[in-house]
């Protein structure tokens, strides 16, 4: 049986429709509102960027590939390549109370594409009666190997949609963290969480929890910049014929760092959500040390700490990591090429392993070398991107980068 929460009931009796947030009548956002063009070319007028497309001339190989990773299409700006899911009558409704099977309150949400422009509505009442609330979709943030999540501007602050898209199982649910049976349209994204999800954008006020932006100052996906620096003075010594020694040192290349400061690069984003800002976000600079920008925070999970994106601090705690003096996330991964199946990274276990000390090759022969990573570096499921959607619980799954021996697989 489907659970109608006292909020909606409270609502249709008159003393205020809460069960959508500041609820107001049929509300179509004009097409304006919605931001298409592609900022990750700007340099968002903040001095010495000049974007990615200032990099292809001389780096053409590496802006091709990059084009076609995650951390490229971790934010983007809507359009029928970005915006997930389907908008197709009969596909495009999420049912959260039903109004064909029950005589209570429904709730409903409805994706709707206009005039090349996207939209959530939220749709509540009783029987004949409706309220309605829609948004257009204005950002579109993670990269569709998960789902992804949408924003809305509301002026000059941005808000989280309440519906969400999830790759697996090809549906739409409620945005994680979201409480089932309401319509929240009012959840502020602060600057933490676009840190990690866009190159920049520049807040208009130094509280860390606020909402406010110049929006014409986003800059989505992960640029060149956010790891080499700015490149202003870089490409104009190229331009000028400076030789390349001279030109190399006006830009930043983070394979030229220690082992340390790489690691902490790539841990602004990839060393979970148990820290507090001690600066400003976007205030990062590659090659400085990460302890500078963030404070860790206690855990209760030091057993087995949650795999929601803490892939640095679980490497850590591996064996490889802590018996090699160069290991760092590029020994296996190349972050100017698309991500590769899991499997494939088995070969560099191998450079240090001998699939022959498997306990299974015993069993399994050389196969077994095929992949390391299913049994040393399990997928898991997270606590912390869960969502409660019609009464049914979807929570998200992660590769573990603590590479150790997982018992009940088999290995001796």
């Amino acid at each position: 049986m489907i659970r109608v929460r006292t909020i909606l009931l409270l609502g249709l009796i008159g003393l205020s429709f809460l069960a959508i947030q500041a609820l107001k009548p049929d509300s179509i956002a004009s097409a304006a509102r919605a931001d298409g063009s592609n900022r990750h070319e700007a340099d968002a007028g903040r001095a010495n960027y000049v974007g990615d497309g200032a990099c292809d001339s001389c780096h053409k190989k590496q802006g091709l590939s990059y084009l076609h990773t995650s951390h490229h299409f971790t934010s983007q700006p809507p359009n029928k390549e970005s915006v997930l899911g389907s908008f197709q009558q009969g596909s495009n409704v999420l049912a959260i109370v039903d109004p064909t099977t029950t005589a209570g309150p429904f709730l409903y949400f409805k994706m709707e594409a206009k005039n090349g422009h996207y939209y959530e509505t939220a749709v509540t009442g009783w029987g004949t009666q409706e309220q309605t609330r829609t948004e257009p979709i204005d950002v579109v943030t993670g990269s569709g190997v998960r789902g992804a999540t949408y924003l809305y501007w509301q002026g000059n602050q941005l808000f989280e949609l309440p519906v969400s898209y999830w790759t697996d199982g090809h549906r739409w649910i409620n945005s994680p963290g979201y409480e089932d049976g309401s319509a929240d349209f009012s959840r502020p994204v602060n600057p933490g969480c676009l840190e990690c999800h866009a190159t920049y954008i520049r807040p208009l006020s130094q509280d860390p929890s606020t909402n406010r932006y110049d929006r014409d100052s986003l800059v989505t996906g992960i640029s060149c910049e956010r790891c080499h620096g700015p490149g202003a003075q870089h490409v104009a010594r190229q331009k000028a014929g400076s030789g390349s020694a001279s030109a190399g040192q006006a830009i930043l290349n983070p394979a030229n760092f220690s082992r340390d400061r790489q690691v902490d690069m790539c841990a602004l984003c990839h060393n979970g959500i148990q820290r507090e800002a001690t600066a400003p976000a976007f205030s990062f600079e590659p090659g400085k040390r990460l302890s500078d920008y963030f404070h860790l925070l206690p855990t209760n999970s030091a057993e087995h700490p949650d795999v929601h994106g803490n892939q640095v601090g679980l490497l850590k705690r591996s064996r490889c990591y802590l018996s090699s003096p160069n290991m760092t996330c590029s020994t296996c991964h190349d972050v100017h090429a698309k991500e590769r199946p899991a499997a494939s990274y088995s070969a560099k276990c191998l450079t240090c392993h001998q699939w022959q000390s498997c306990g299974l090759s015993k069993t399994m022969g050389h196969s077994i070398a095929n992949n390391c990573i299913d049994c040393h570096m399990p997928v898991e499921p997270t606590r912390v991107i869960v969502s409660e959607t019609a009464d049914h619980v979807v929570r998200a799954t992660m590769r573990n980068h603590w590479i150790k021996i997982y018992p009940g697989t088999g290995k001796q």
